[in-house]
């Protein structure tokens, strides 16, 4: 998904292989080391092609052979996820610097490295959208709530199964942005035909800045994307950590919660807490106005920009 996105900018993209050893059984590392093996080969090919001034890496096991094959080149890692992975650990031995989202994140890294906090950075597409406009492209409601549910560019099944058995409910007081993902749309398609104009759903939307600014409420994964997004627009959160992936999304989740921004709530309490969950945080609008401004607080929309002129810096050193 990403190659399309980068090739929809216009921008150069070349590939190389990579892949995990961490956690792998014993019959399929031997064929991941390979991988990677040609990984570094590959990227070899392409420094000696491109000639950088400055690396910049943001994570997974896909950037280690770019990193080993580019040790003589500056480099900057920038950490998503307040807790980085086993791959980021890695790539830090060969940073020469840091962008972190958060200051929490310091704590996983050694002091011997140069750590800069510039925040989660935003596409520009996403923070042109106000509120009015947000929602005069879906044709909501004026001064009816609104909720927007979602679950990654695949969708989160176990968030979609929850919304569908509680939705007769929710659009008899709210109004519903529900992006399902690829997986489960035309399941989502057949069951829910004739809802009304109350319920926009989508299989997966690139206008996410209106989403965002329309909302009053989201349920979600506590993906790094949360960590930026949400402050932006002061979008308070009910949090839904992915549970094959808890121990970073509940990092996220902690952190917003710790500052009154978001609400936990355990996948496997879906079915059974989703719906008294919202309609509790809608029964209190003081609270919900003291999470939107808590989450509105965190907010750092120069994020891009400083990763930018980090990178520039080491460039032109």
């Amino acid at each position: 998904m990403e190659a399309d996105l980068v090739k929809r900018t216009g921008l150069d993209f070349q590939s190389i292989q990579a892949a995990g050893v961490h956690g792998v059984s014993l019959s399929k590392l031997p064929g991941n080391l390979a991988r990677l093996w040609r990984g570094y080969q590959q990227s070899k090919k392409i420094l000696n092609q491109f000639k950088p001034d400055v690396l910049l890496f943001t994570g997974g096991y896909v950037a280690i052979p770019m990193a080993l094959a580019g040790r003589k080149y500056q480099s900057l890692l920038y950490v998503p996820d307040i807790e980085p992975g086993l791959a980021l650990k890695t790539l830090a031995r060969f940073s020469d610097q840091i962008a972190l989202t958060t200051d929490e994140s310091k704590k996983w890294f050694s002091e011997k490295n140069t750590m800069t906090v510039t925040g989660y950075p935003l596409r520009e597409d996403i923070k042109k959208w106000t509120r009015a406009e947000a929602q005069d492209y879906f044709k909501l409601e004026a001064g009816l709530p609104t909720i927007l549910f979602m679950g990654g560019s695949s969708g989160a099944r176990s968030i979609n199964q929850a919304v569908l058995g509680i939705l007769d409910q929710l659009l008899e007081h709210y109004q519903v942005i529900h992006l399902t993902g690829h997986l489960d749309w035309e399941t989502i398609q057949a069951a829910t035909v004739n809802l009304g104009d109350r319920y926009h759903p989508f299989p997966y939307l690139h206008e996410m800045g209106a989403a965002l600014a329309a909302a009053d409420l989201a349920i979600s994964r506590a993906g790094a994307s949360t960590l930026g997004e949400y402050p932006y627009f002061g979008l308070p959160a009910v949090l839904v950590p992915y549970p094959y992936a808890w121990r970073y999304q509940k990092v996220n989740a902690d952190y917003l919660v710790d500052r009154g921004a978001a609400v936990l709530l355990r996948d496997e309490d879906l079915k059974s807490d989703l719906l008294p969950v919202i309609k509790d945080l809608f029964s209190q609008p003081a609270k919900l106005d003291h999470m939107s401004r808590a989450m509105y607080s965190l907010s750092q929309p120069m994020a891009a920009e400083r990763i930018a002129e980090l990178l520039f810096e080491m460039a032109v050193v």
